[in-house]
């Protein structure tokens, strides 16, 4: 087990009606000039909007707002409000939604302070001197970041993410309610998203790190539970209340106590939705998948050990290649059995662009932790995708 530092002061304010905090938790910031970011008019019906603006203005703060987030957000729109929010003097960032309005309000809380382009966070990984406040009410189950301290932002082909614990949300609501009713593609993308990011961090060479390991075993087990249970009822609230706490535990950074992840995944899938613009979490099945039948062949034993703990493959009747092999095939049933794809086939995407996007990603080297992927390994997984 590896030495590490823990840090995540984000407050986590859950369940229902944990909206109606919204006036208290801003009111510790002292807010002059509130921004509120978002993707969607669904926040009106949800009744977030009015909420928040009512909050606002009780506690005579400025109110300004942008609903024109999308999907892998794009830098463009962080410079629009970045530029808006300067002449607005804006001193707080809210973000209303999932991962691409809560990175694209971090973005902006960096932005707002500083003197030159905000990309400069992203490629150049300036250090900043001062970072807006920022806090989340989380409106899925998906992608962790209302508790992380990462941002990810496309420009162009380019999708890069940026880390920094002054970016960690200063809280996060979180209203189980307010997934129930987005449709399912959405719900189940969000779901492999949330297994992506556990998947990362059980993936790591230290072999003495016991009590993570079980952790993150476990919430794969309630993960899959509870994944299950919305299949059969995509009401359950308790079910969704359950899979958004995941979210956050999967990527709050706890998980990786005493090892090193690998991201390797990740950086693949990030350069697939750079060029394709296809969702993030869908990505992250066809790639999962994958890179697991590609590291069956090269270091097999962390999954021959999570297909032998969570889906009971017995390793006296199967070698670990087989295992592996096992848990790659239990991966791929999990999210055919959600509704989404599973191989870049089923997503339209051939081999043109392969390579382009290997020598992209691997501009300063290999990429993943617990297996390295240069650009030949990098395209032997996307040829296995």
């Amino acid at each position: 087990m590896i030495g590490f530092e823990y840090y995540n002061p984000a407050k986590i304010v859950f369940g229902e009606d944990s909206e109606k905090k919204i006036k208290e938790l801003i009111a510790e910031y002292n807010v002059k000039s509130l921004l509120l970011v978002y993707s969607g008019e669904f926040i009106k019906d949800l009744g977030i909007y009015d909420t928040v603006k009512n909050a606002a203005t009780e506690l005579g703060a400025d109110f300004s707002e942008n609903g024109h987030v999308v999907p892998n957000p794009d830098v463009e729109l962080v410079r629009q409000l970045v530029k808006e929010g300067k002449e607005k003097k804006v001193d707080f960032v809210l973000a209303v939604g999932g991962g691409s309005s809560i990175d694209t309000a971090k973005a902006v809380a960096l932005g707002i302070p500083y003197d030159k382009d905000v990309w400069d966070f992203f490629e150049k990984g300036v250090n900043p001197e001062r970072v807006l406040p920022v806090g989340v009410i989380a409106t899925t189950a998906s992608s962790g970041s209302e508790t992380s301290n990462c941002a990810i932002i496309s420009n162009g082909e380019w999708k890069l993410g940026y880390e920094d614990n002054r970016i960690i949300p200063k809280f996060a609501i979180m209203n189980p309610r307010f997934t129930k009713d987005i449709p399912w593609y959405q719900t189940a993308v969000g779901i492999a998203d949330v297994l992506s990011h556990l998947l990362e961090r059980y993936f790591s060479d230290e072999k003495y790190s016991d009590t993570t390991d079980y952790l993150i075993e476990g919430a794969i087990r309630a993960l899959l539970l509870n994944a299950d249970r919305l299949i059969k009822d995509p009401k359950d609230v308790n079910a969704r209340g359950e899979i958004q706490w995941l979210a956050s535990v999967a990527h709050n950074n706890f998980l990786d106590a005493g090892r090193s992840a690998d991201w390797g995944s990740h950086r693949i899938e990030h350069e697939l939705s750079a060029q394709y613009n296809i969702t993030h979490g869908e990505g992250m099945a066809v790639v999962f998948v994958a890179w697991v039948k590609y590291i069956a062949d090269i270091k097999p034993w962390r999954a021959a050990l999570l297909a032998s703990r969570v889906f009971g493959a017995d390793s006296y009747d199967y070698s670990e290649k087989e295992r592996a092999l096992i848990l790659a095939d239990k991966l791929e049933a999990f999210f055919k059995k959600l509704g989404i794809a599973t191989s870049l086939a089923e997503l339209k995407i051939d081999d043109r662009d392969f390579e382009t996007m290997a020598k992209r990603a691997t501009i300063n080297g290999a990429v993943g932790h617990y297996v390295k992927l240069d650009e030949i390994a990098f395209v032997d997984v996307l040829k296995l995708a």
